[in-house]
């Protein structure tokens, strides 16, 4: 006789068929639905749980002998249907298993079917049985590269390679596959890991009418990748894609780092479809507020989920071990991770259960965890987050370099701190320089380009009258609103540019770049393309060659980065310590005499790596005009070179070191708005 039980959860492969088991308190009965097609009306066979015995705790499971991988199947739960108490089964919708590994989208899946009371079989998406052991790993393992050596390009999956220009062929173009052939691109430009917006599978229709979900921030299975990024039309195509493409990646020496959603699900509020988790055992899965009828929503987007409940905890944490054990994953950018934090009445809590089980698991140990260290109720954890080992977002260094170099007063005393690793942020965690993550553009924003080329968002594209994304940008369009012919309006963007990723790529911490800035991709102004899958959000690879300089420019930058990465991964000192000892000194235009009063646009940064007697000086100036900056005497009387001047024309911007021209005075006129770094060594060469 064959024996059920009650773990793993979801759909394991035995020797002789499938073991299927859920978590569900408040079902009163279970059912297995088996389908032959995805697009099939009714299911093929309807295996029912007996309550009595496939029912332990609240674990239902039974094993069903004779069905291998590839089977399609969902679940069916009745049970008490009382919204206004917080219980939504509906034993006539097909639900998605909560640990299913692979997901099956019929060609016409309705989300308003799943809205609407009926059976929705033909239309619902569906589980599909997978064996995640089945692939051939070639002895692939992490890479688990050091902080201080790591250097992130946050990209999507289908943008990177949709746009007809990338070069790649249908049906690889947008997809897992379509990545993989521009790995060389990635390895010139020098990023150590790519950090994938969200890959779990989610709802593309989870977006305005007429619209849909293109950075697939709705996620509804959290151990299935989404199979619209593959290739393949496989159920089960999609996992060897999608490890064909870490393995790839691997080989190349990048990283694969995930952006996960582990904060809310794609069911949405009251309104929103039964896809899973509500139908199953919505009080477990979902904070309700004290009424029980309505969702908690720290997450903007109409629900959030349960996460410190002790199941939904298990899941999470089940999940994250599964992208790293079975997929080979090397770390996770949590989305709004402040929310995990919160306790089931929504309060922070000083410790939160979920936080610790992902920082303790043993199986985790090594992997980057980097938290988007803020909601969107307005918990705010900067500085603060739980944990010994997670990396954050740093938000203020964002806000606080656009201020800076859109001539904003009183940023001068805060890019200082910025620059330095965020000590006044970081400081008092005792933690290494690497906690924070440094970008000033991100996937939720202005583009780059679009930073130095707006003063304002336009998004009406996306069908809600300009209403949605951030108002407070802090950019500057440099004199004219969006694209312009006039070479002097086109000189300063590029130079704003290049001071903004030479601002990110040199301050202490891990920095973060963002797919086309490098070359200046645009959104025409749209700082919220989340329903935009066009050309308005894709990679247009044409750029390359029409910003080759800025492209160089990035390339020589993050080069050198990498090397003064190496002397300090061999010192692994903290933030603290570093500053401590490293001989660092601040000035203004005039030799230890920074100006900190508020008004000034000016600020330089001395400092002295006496390890290997090399000197870096770097100069600020936000300022509309030309400002004179002091040099300091160097030892030996060795020449100070100049290494970059983001005001000069490539390819003088930024030159090799060893060909760096020597300067001849003691002083260094820095154009308006524009960044000057110079270096000066004791040794007999100039290399590292």
């Amino acid at each position: 006789m064959t024996i059920s039980k009650t773990w793993p959860l979801g759909a394991t492969l035995t020797d002789d068929g499938v073991n299927f088991c859920i978590f569900s308190r408040h079902a009163a009965g279970v059912e297995i639905v088996l389908f032959d097609g995805v697009d099939d009306a009714r299911p093929a066979r309807v295996i029912p749980f007996d309550p009595d015995a496939d029912r332990t705790y609240f674990y239902w499971h039974k094993c069903v002998p004779g069905l291998r991988a590839g089977q399609i199947y969902g679940l069916r739960v009745s049970g008490h249907h009382d919204p206004a108490s917080g219980l939504w089964c509906d034993p006539q919708k097909v639900l998605l298993d909560p640990y299913g590994k692979a997901v099956a989208v019929p060609t016409n899946y309705s989300r308003d079917a799943a809205c609407r009371a009926g059976d929705n079989a033909r239309l619902a998406m569906k589980s599909v049985v997978a064996d995640p052991h089945a692939y051939d790993w070639e002895g692939d393992l992490p890479i688990r590269r050091a902080s201080s050596r790591t250097i992130i390009y946050e990209m999507h999956i289908r943008g990177f390679t949709r746009h007809p220009s990338s070069g790649v062929a249908e049906p690889q173009r947008g997809t897992y596959a379509g990545l993989i052939e521009k790995i060389p691109y990635l390895r010139e430009l020098g990023v150590t890991a790519v950090e994938l917006l969200p890959v779990f599978h989610f709802d593309l229709q989870d977006a305005p009418p007429g619209r849909i979900n293109y950075w697939g921030y709705a996620p509804i299975s959290f151990f299935a990748p989404h199979p619209a990024y593959a290739a393949s039309r496989t159920p089960l195509g999609v996992l060897d894609e999608f490890r064909d493409m870490v393995k790839a990646l691997h080989k190349a020496g990048i990283e694969v780092i995930l952006d996960v959603v582990y904060n809310h699900t794609a069911e949405g509020g009251a309104g929103g479809p039964m896809l899973s988790f509500r139908g199953i055992d919505n009080p477990t899965y979902y904070l309700l507020e004290s009424d029980r009828r309505r969702y908690a929503n720290y997450s903007g987007t109409g629900n959030t989920l349960n996460a410190n409940h002790p199941v939904v905890r298990r899941m999470i944490v089940d999940s994250l071990r599964y992208w790293v054990e079975v997929m080979h994953v090397d770390g996770f950018r949590f989305d709004l991770a402040s929310i995990l934090a919160r306790d089931s009445t929504g309060l922070p809590l000083p410790n939160p259960p979920v936080l610790w089980d992902i920082e303790t698991e043993p199986s985790l140990a090594g992997t980057k965890l980097i938290a988007e260290a803020w909601d969107a109720a307005g918990l705010y954890q900067v500085g603060s987050f739980t944990g010994d080992s997670w990396k954050e977002w740093n938000g203020r260094f964002r806000d606080d370099f656009r201020d800076f170099f859109r001539g904003e007063p009183g940023a001068v005393a805060r890019i200082a701190d910025r620059l330095i690793g965020s000590p006044g942020v970081f400081g008092h965690e005792e933690r290494e320089v690497e906690q924070s993550v440094n970008f000033i553009t991100c996937h939720d924003g202005f583009t780059l380009n679009d930073l130095v080329s707006y003063n304002q968002k336009h998004n009406e594209a996306n069908g809600e009258n300009n209403r949605d994304g951030a108002d407070d940008n802090r950019s500057w369009n440099c004199g004219v609103e969006g694209p312009s012919d006039d070479p002097a309006v086109e000189s300063l963007r590029n130079r704003q540019a290049r001071n903004m990723l030479t601002a990110t790529l040199l301050s202490l911490g891990v920095p973060m770049i963002v797919m086309g800035d490098e070359v200046r991709r645009t959104q025409n102004g749209n700082n919220n393309a989340y329903c935009q899958d066009n050309e308005l959000s894709w990679f247009d690879w044409t750029l390359l060659d029409r910003h080759a300089d800025l492209l160089r420019f990035v390339k020589l930058l993050i080069a050198r980065r990498l090397m003064r990465g190496a002397e300090h991964e061999r010192k692994r000192l903290s933030l603290n310590r570093l500053i401590r000892e490293a001989r660092h000194a601040w000035h203004g235009e005039r030799l230890n005499q920074p100006d900190w009063s508020g008004q000034s646009r000016t600020l330089a940064l001395h400092a002295e790596l006496s390890t290997d007697g090399l000197s870096i000086h770097l100069m600020f100036n936000a300022h509309w005009e030309s400002r004179d900056f002091e040099l300091p005497a160097t030892a030996e009387s060795r020449p100070w070179r100049r290494w970059i001047d983001t005001a000069l024309d490539s390819p003088d911007d930024i030159v090799p070191w060893e060909s760096a021209p020597a300067l001849n005075d003691a002083g260094y006129s820095v154009t308006g708005r524009s960044v000057v770094v110079v270096f000066a060594r004791t040794g007999s060469h100039l290399t590292m």
